[in-house]
């Protein structure tokens, strides 16, 4: 075993059995929600896993080890610690050795997870192309991480105040599938809808995983995109959601708030703005994904 990787025991022996392991995020917990609704979401997520026949593996680096799953302190620590350096692709291997604690991105998890041999991840929303990205450069590592590393991705679309037809254009020029998830359209994190197609649908987790089982058996290296939206009782409208990320947008370019700052600036502000219902929808489309990201896992398991 990779000598960095640290696992729980639980993880340890459903991988050593060839049960169905699903990764998690840390990032979402740190820097994606206030306490305490991010430890309860970080424990009902692992629950709902459980629930679906699969094991959690939340992913985080402390101590100079990659966890690969986390116990119920190691948990409270990403929850509630103000020292959690956010970590992607490039920041992984410092935060590693300077024994740091490190909340772990989509990229940073991806990588986690692939070390591991797990092949399904679910999160939130994938980061993407910023609005006037064309400007900027700002592109998430996300999407070239997805281009690489064999695990597929469950989420409810790109985070909304991303550019997501740009989004769209960079995974189609890497060439990562974007699977519509019971659905024709790509969803946009709160929303349902975003006006933009997927490259094709799926509508069973069967489905799914012989799609990706192939894809990994022709030696294309890569991840998947699996667009799962929002339950429909707790979407937002996407009309109402845009007028409040452009008010937000507004706000972090007259603060002059850039590169990782700007997407926990706007989520928590996006929170104010919609009273709090916003993160309501956040908890709820982690929920889902996580609830068909064990079903995917399951269905890997058979093929």
């Amino acid at each position: 075993m990779n000598p960095y990787l640290q696992m729980t025991k639980e993880v340890q022996d459903a991988l050593n059995e060839g049960k169905p392991v699903v990764a998690l995020e840390t990032t979402i917990i740190s820097h994606g929600m206030p306490y305490p609704q991010n430890i309860e979401m970080a424990r009902k997520v692992e629950d709902i896993i459980r629930e679906n026949g699969a094991v959690p593996a939340t992913i985080g680096i402390m101590n100079g080890r990659i966890r690969i799953g986390l116990d119920a302190e190691g948990l409270e620590a990403f929850a509630n610690s103000p020292q959690v350096e956010k970590v992607s692709r490039r920041d992984f291997a410092y935060i590693l050795s300077s024994g740091k604690i490190g909340a772990t991105t989509v990229s940073a998890t991806m990588i986690g997870a692939a070390m591991a041999g797990i092949e399904v991840f679910a999160t939130g929303g994938i980061g993407g192309v910023h609005r006037d990205g064309e400007n900027s450069m700002d592109i998430s590592a996300d999407l070239t991480e997805l281009a690489q590393t064999n695990v597929a991705v469950v989420c409810a679309g790109a985070k909304s105040i991303l550019d997501i037809g740009r989004t769209l254009e960079y995974l189609e020029t890497q060439g990562v599938p974007v699977v519509g998830y019971k659905t024709d359209e790509f969803p946009s994190f709160y929303a349902r809808e975003s006006g933009f197609g997927v490259d094709f649908r799926l509508d069973t987790p069967e489905e799914v995983a012989a799609m990706l089982r192939t894809k990994w058996h022709l030696g294309l290296a890569g991840g998947a995109i699996v667009a799962n939206p929002v339950p429909a009782e707790y979407a937002q409208p996407a009309d109402k959601m845009e007028a409040v990320i452009r008010q937000a947008l507004d706000e972090a370019d007259a603060q002059h708030i850039a590169g990782k700052r700007v997407t926990p600036f706007l989520l928590g502000r996006i929170k104010e703005l919609t009273g709090g219902s916003s993160l309501d929808t956040n908890i709820q489309l982690v929920y889902h994904n996580a609830k068909v990201a064990a079903e995917i896992a399951v269905a890997l398991k058979a093929k």
